[in-house]
């Protein structure tokens, strides 16, 4: 009886021991390429530009119920203007050339999260993570949902950390009313699910 007993009392503690060397598998999250949007924003001292661009993959990754991890890539040469005007298709252009974000050389970006802090409402997060773009890896802070059906989040970046600085007063003098501003905003829109 009390081999039995041992052989049990090992077994148990065995398997104990497995699961806390190796917590819970994360789960991934579908998510809807087709129906998720990025829309970005860029200011100028004489007004602003506005546009959306694609997202090429993306992965969320949830663990007892809670974010944990993702990754991101943006298809950086679907970029499109979406205001009216004669401008539009040479903005796109612009926007897409050296002077900017050179998706000829640098065809996507990449953002991986690196850190996941609840911020005490169920589903409100601080992510950190890593942003590439045009090669250059600069870390970034920004608070966002998820719920069942949806992640969001309003993203501000500094373009002239990625060798953006293309009518940047940080950098120029005298631009006066052609100044651009450095930073740019995003508003990402994940549709989760199938």
């Amino acid at each position: 009886m009390s081999k039995l007993f041992y052989s049990i009392f090992t077994l148990g503690l065995f398997f104990s021991l497995s699961a806390f060397a190796h917590p819970g598998d994360s789960e991934k999250v579908v998510i809807n390429l087709e129906k998720s949007t990025v829309s970005w924003m860029g200011k100028k001292v004489t007004g602003k530009h506005v546009g959306v661009i694609n997202i090429k993959e993306a992965s969320l990754e949830m663990e007892e119920g809670q974010l944990s991890g993702g990754s991101f890539t943006i298809d950086m040469t679907s970029i499109k203007v979406t205001e009216e005007g004669g401008f539009v298709a040479k903005l796109e252009g612009h926007l897409k050339s050296d002077d900017f974000f050179g998706v000829e050389a640098h065809p996507t970006a990449n953002f991986v999260i690196t850190k996941v802090a609840s911020l005490g409402t169920p589903g409100d997060y601080k992510i950190t993570g890593n942003l590439t773009i045009k090669d250059i890896t600069k870390e970034i802070k920004f608070q966002a949902n998820v719920g069942e059906a949806s992640a969001t989040a309003e993203i501000t970046i500094d373009r002239s950390d990625f060798n953006v600085r293309y009518g940047s007063g940080s950098f120029f003098d005298n631009l006066g009313d052609k100044t651009i501003y450095d930073d740019f905003y995003l508003t990402v829109n994940l549709a989760l699910g199938e």
